[in-house]
């Protein structure tokens, strides 16, 4: 039994690169060369090291591994998206990339505080990051902060790229196309668009696509409807919509979930069924919106998940000293169908 002034650790003492070489009957020097498959030795020799490491729970010094690899096998992710509401799907993606990699990243908030960001950036280079991914809350603002000649690989993932950067964005015309389209073969004739603020590209890059598809279907132009992202905008644009005196629409695109839901609830408020009346397909496809309208939102999916694993594997590509040429990458949306559009015809 233990005195009292010989106090017994709780915590196992961790196994040592010696206690490796010692167990598998090697040199300090072979184990070390074993585990980070360096040096000449037989198959059977290297995998005998290597299954001693792991029956003992060994664990390497990953700072010493970095300093030997000449990596850190850690990213940076920086942001201004505070509420994490298209970042997140981007990081889910991004570390589903990295991880068979045994690479980890790191998220900073950088606001839109120039400063905090290029604290965040000079954290991040002090670290040694292998590289960095930008990405925001919208494509056409850039970060507050200059990401060219850091020496290390950038990307960016929706948000405005530096030039002649490596860029990915998800394809919006793309997604307004399969929104009016899948009205199309539901037989709908007079479909509304009802959108954001004018001051975002994207609105317009939707608008356009929307008319578009409009023009190729042989069905009546429609001018959008420009507003906040907000219910209340969506159901200020119900009365404009159906107070007129024209033909009333049987289907109304809109430019984000939450004008969507306020399409919806003033409708149901009308006496009009969705979507036995009217025909309603939301963007963004953000579920906690989506899935919790009555009834479910059918909403086009950005596909922030992939896009985010593209960037990954692209910035992994690139740390591994191969060339990846600039430009913007679009990736395809997809369109995810609930109960608020309708279903297609039998046949």
């Amino acid at each position: 039994m233990a005195s009292d002034d010989q106090p017994v650790s709780v915590f196992p003492k961790p196994v040592t690169l010696r206690d490796v070489a010692a167990q598998a009957g090697v040199s300090v020097a072979t184990a070390s060369k074993a585990l980070n498959d360096q040096g000449r030795m037989t198959a059977e020799t290297r995998e005998r090291i290597r299954e001693t490491a792991r029956s003992l729970g060994f664990r390497p010094n990953s700072l010493a591994q970095s300093l030997l690899r000449r990596r850190s096998f850690t990213v940076g992710l920086l942001t201004n998206d505070t509420y994490g509401r298209f970042s997140l799907p981007l990081m889910s993606g991004i570390s589903d990339a990295l991880v068979d990699a045994g690479v980890s990243v790191f998220l900073c908030n950088v606001e839109e505080d120039p400063r905090l960001g290029q604290l965040h950036v000079e954290a991040m280079l002090d670290k040694r990051v292998d590289g960095i991914i930008a990405t925001g809350k919208r494509i056409d603002r850039h970060l507050p902060i200059d990401l060219a000649n850091l020496r290390i690989p950038v990307i960016y993932a929706f948000t405005q790229p530096d030039p002649d950067a490596v860029a990915f964005v998800s394809d919006d015309a793309g997604g307004a196309r399969l929104a009016v389209e899948h009205f199309c073969r539901l037989g709908r004739k007079r479909i509304a668009h009802v959108t954001g603020p004018a001051s975002f590209a994207v609105v317009h890059e939707r608008a356009q696509a929307y008319r578009a598809a409009l023009i190729e279907n042989g069905l009546p132009m429609s001018e959008p409807l420009l507003g906040a992202w907000s219910e209340a905008w969506g159901h200020e644009a119900v009365t404009i919509l159906f107070d007129d005196g024209e033909e009333k629409p049987d289907a109304v695109f809109c430019g984000n979930d939450q004008i969507a839901r306020g399409v919806i609830d003033a409708l149901r408020e009308r006496g009009l069924s969705v979507p036995g009346d009217v025909g309603v397909i939301g963007f963004d496809n953000w579920e906690i919106v989506a899935e919790a309208t009555r009834p479910p939102l059918t909403s086009v999916d950005m596909n922030l998940t992939a896009l985010g694993r593209e960037a990954g594997l692209t910035l992994l590509s690139l740390v591994g000293g191969k060339s990846a040429a600039p430009g913007i990458r679009k990736l395809p949306c997809r369109l995810v169908v609930r109960q608020s559009c309708g279903r297609l015809p039998d046949g």
